[in-house]
């Protein structure tokens, strides 16, 4: 049923630019970041009150425990509704589904759902992931309560959702239902048409990693592909010098003293640098720092493009203070730290433990407790660079990762690599066998490679951006898209044309 507005949480948004600054986490930070630019700068311009609808937020009272019909605990999940474009109760419905953080109005004003909309008369809603953003169930975040969030709960939702917003809206019982969504929301998109396709008639999942890794070795790959890609800004010499800073770093690193404390106090590391847990916490987010450059290059919001950081690094070679890579990387953190209202890059691992350790909502940030979570119990999905080639560091190494889920919630290392070939087992990894779905992704973005990036079938679509970075395709347009970034637009757009043009002659059934 529908629950009237709940009081606005505001310093539950603005505690995560100060939480934990692990790997992942800075990685979130970058991405929650470009989201709010982009939907702060599009509604800007998009949402005047004279002469277009603000979006409508609303509230679901969900069952905490889908799967236990004797559980009638509830939570409350918030939602949002674009109807300016639903021209009658049988067009089509876009759900824009939300992924690990909070989802806002820009969820049903901008990218896919939204442009599309006019064209079929659709009525846009997004709903946002249980245990994020506001849709935090009341009894906080301990262990006994992270029980019921999983992406198998969340498909749950997806269908009460559907079942309770078709009511509400009196939406027609042949209008179909599409799904929409970025990196894991991507996922979660495919796989709602996966495993309810008498509900979900289509999906569109950007950027979707479906399938579960332990050891994600393969970002790290992708990320050195990408410093060298001339199209993009890259080199082989800024490839070089990215290496050649984090050599720099683990060199001072190594000396301790006074070059141990500049190192400190340059790269923004709060805390000690003598442990060696606490040096892999500041390796780690530096990887993050650049794997973050590629994996949202030139998105509008984000701080570094790989073309900027190489110039960084590549940059002034005669000061002799220190060496140019090492400088370059310094202001990058500099630049990166500035745009995010950080502090600090990193912080000391047992604060990065105690702060993941926190259940209550008022202060664990929008979603790093919840997003560890799920990497322990589902996904994995931990970076490493411990192969030959890596440019990087081989710390954090993947046993003190793993470490991090048994510090904060008791999980063993077998346990997660169990959970993760589950997972596979349960969606099918990267032949899910799902139909009119369609897969779009960019090659430069380290998440395409557990992505399906070509065809599987005739009703299972992909498309493989050239130079394109994580969840691009859903950026609002601007004149600087690349050709190719516009025509994989006019692709999805034909793609729902073939899946929309039959539904609407022969009004495809989906039950309520």
């Amino acid at each position: 049923m529908a629950i009237g507005p709940v009081p606005w949480l505001g310093p539950l948004l603005l505690v995560s630019l100060w939480g934990s600054s692990a790997p992942a986490s800075l990685l979130r930070r970058l991405g929650e970041h470009i989201q709010r630019f982009q939907e702060s700068s599009g509604l800007g311009l998009s949402l005047d009150p004279g002469r277009v609808a603000l979006p409508k937020e609303g509230w679901l009272e969900q069952p905490l425990d889908p799967f236990n019909a004797s559980d009638r605990r509830s939570f409350l999940q918030r939602y949002w509704v674009n109807d300016q474009h639903w021209t009658s109760q049988d067009g089509p419905v876009f759900l824009h589904l939300g992924g690990e953080g909070s989802l806002g109005p820009g969820s049903v004003m901008r990218g896919h759902p939204a442009t599309l909309a006019p064209v079929w008369g659709a009525l846009v809603i997004g709903l946002e992931h249980r245990f994020y953003g506001l849709s935090i169930p009341a009894e906080g975040l301990d262990v006994a309560q992270l029980r019921f969030l999983s992406s198998r709960h969340a498909l749950a939702d997806v269908v009460s959702a559907r079942v309770a917003l078709s009511r509400l809206f009196n939406v027609s019982f042949s209008s179909p239902w599409l799904c929409f969504g970025g990196s894991y929301a991507g996922s979660l998109a495919a796989w709602a048409r996966l495993k309810f396709p008498h509900l979900i008639f289509a999906s569109v999942a950007s950027s979707a990693p479906v399938r579960a890794i332990l050891d994600f070795s393969e970002y790290n790959d992708v990320v050195s592909r990408s410093l060298m890609n001339t199209a993009i800004g890259g080199s082989l010499e800024c490839r070089a010098a990215a290496s050649a800073a984090f050599a720099e770093v683990e060199r001072r690193l190594r000396a301790g003293g006074s070059a141990q404390a500049a190192l400190r106090a340059e790269l923004g590391a709060c805390g000690s640098l003598g442990r060696a847990a606490d040096q892999a916490e500041l390796l780690g987010a530096l990887q993050a720092l650049v794997g973050g450059a590629v994996q949202y290059d030139g998105q509008a919001g984000a701080p570094l493009s790989v073309r900027q950081l190489c110039g960084l690094l590549l940059g002034d070679r005669d000061n002799c203070s220190s060496p140019a890579p090492y400088r370059g990387l310094r202001r990058a953190v500099q630049v990166v730290t500035h745009s995010l209202g950080q502090k600090c890059l990193s912080f000391s691992r047992a604060e990065t433990v105690a702060q993941l350790k926190v259940t209550e909502t008022q202060v664990a940030g929008v979603g790093d407790r919840q997003w560890l979570y799920q990497t322990c119990t589902e996904f994995g999905y931990y970076v490493t660079c411990e192969v030959p080639g890596c440019p990087f560091s081989q710390l954090p190494a993947l046993p003190s990762q793993l470490e991090l889920c048994e510090q904060v919630f008791g999980f063993s290392a077998s346990s997660i690599a169990q959970a993760v070939s589950q997972t596979n087992s349960y969606y099918g990894g990267q032949t899910p066998g799902a139909t009119q779905v369609l897969f779009v992704n960019g090659d430069i973005d380290p998440w395409h490679v557990l992505s399906i990036t070509q065809p599987l079938g005739p009703s299972e679509s992909a498309l493989l951006i050239p130079n394109a970075s994580h969840c691009l395709d859903m950026a609002p347009e601007r004149p600087s898209d690349s050709p190719s970034l516009r025509l994989a637009r006019q692709n999805i757009f034909q793609q729902l044309q073939t899946w929309l043009g039959p539904a609407k002659k022969s009004q495809v059934r989906g039950g309520v």
